[in-house]
This record gives C-alpha cells, sequence and structure tokens, in this order.
C-alpha cells in the first residue's frame, strides 16, 4: 500500500545547531499532540468509517502524517548534528543522552516516551472525527508556540508549512464530518 519517495514534504536545511529548540520541538515527534501519534491514530480509526470517503481521507491524512515524523526526525538531526556532550549537558538533554546517545527517540518536551495510550479509536466516526478536529488544533497550536520559540528562519519555515497542514487537515475532517452528519442523521 505504502510506497516511500526519497525525498522529505517540503526542505529542511537547517545550518546551526540549537538544542534548547531540538529540546522542544522534540514534542511534535513524540509528544501528546505529536505527528507520530496523529499518524497512528488515523491509520487505525479508517477501518470503522462508514464508507470509502471517510476510510480513503484517514489514510491519506495518515499516511501524510508519516511524512510530517520524517520532517520532524530531520528538524532534530539537523538541530543537533555534531553536539557535544557539553552542549548536550547544558541543553538538558543529558538524560537523553544517557539512554539513546545523539539517536532520534519519541518523547515529549518533558522526556516521557510516545505512548499510545491516549491516542482514541471508538469505531463512532462522530467521535473519532471530533477527536481528529480537537487533536489538529492542538498540534496547531504546538506549532505557532514552537514558531513563537524559534529564531532562525531555516527552522521557522518548515514549522510554518507544518502548521498549515494541520489547518488543512482539520478543514477536511470537519467538511466530512459535516457531510456524514447530513446523511446518517437520525440513523
Amino acid at each position: 500500500m505504502f510506497q516511500y519517495n526519497k525525498y522529505l514534504l517540503y526542505p529542511i536545511n537547517i545550518k546551526s545547531k540549537d538544542l534548547k529548540m531540538a529540546n522542544t520541538i522534540v514534542t511534535q515527534y513524540g509528544g501528546p499532540y505529536g505527528e507520530l501519534g496523529a499518524a497512528l491514530r488515523y491509520l487505525n480509526q479508517r477501518y470503522t468509517m462508514p464508507d470509502e470517503r471517510g476510510r480513503t481521507l484517514l489514510t491519506d491524512i495518515g499516511t501524510e502524517e508519516l511524512g510530517h515524523v520524517e520532517m520532524i526526525c530531520t528538524i532534530l538531526y539537523q538541530l543537533t548534528k555534531g553536539a557535544s556532550l557539553q552542549e548536550l549537558v547544558n541543553a538538558g538533554l543529558e538524560k537523553h543522552y544517557a539512554q539513546h546517545g545523539l539517536g532520534i527517540f519519541p518523547t515529549d518536551v518533558n522526556g516521557v516516551p510516545f505512548s499510545m495510550a491516549n491516542v482514541g479509536a471508538t469505531g463512532n466516526y462522530e467521535a473519532d472525527l471530533t477527536e481528529d478536529l480537537a487533536a489538529e488544533e492542538k498540534a496547531r497550536l504546538t506549532y505557532e508556540h514552537l514558531i513563537d520559540l524559534a529564531k532562525d528562519p531555516d527552522l521557522i519555515n518548515p514549522l510554518l508549512y507544518l502548521r498549515q497542514r494541520e489547518v488543512v487537515h482539520y478543514n477536511r475532517f470537519k467538511d466530512l464530518l459535516d457531510v456524514y452528519n447530513k446523511e446518517f442523521e437520525g440513523k
């Protein structure tokens, strides 16, 4: 089903290390509103959508979210590339280093590892799509907060792209929910 193309959805070329930003951006990899959780949420929920429109939309967006995971990991790699042990310690990344070295690992900003525990799938289109709307809004807000913290245009531009995709996903989920509510009302 999946076909991998060897390019990012948006080019990323960060030239300057910024370990403090890496320590915050990691939340969009493994945090509660991150891309990994979104991808898995949508790819799981798709099976119980009432028709092919819903299954296709959740597959499309879930697959795109996997591309966003790749972007976040690329950002994290470029922000930390060549970091010394002292730089990691100064940025508060010594615990990460102790377990993972310079490896990229999905956590939130507090170092709590990614978990499927908060990724919902109820089998009810209305509940799941409503959750998806909330998830996209939370991700959008997180990107806005990260953009506020960032100083480097090489970092800000991919974050702006990712933020905009959250808006697009929100609108597509909203449109589908509106259609379903009209079609299945009272059933």
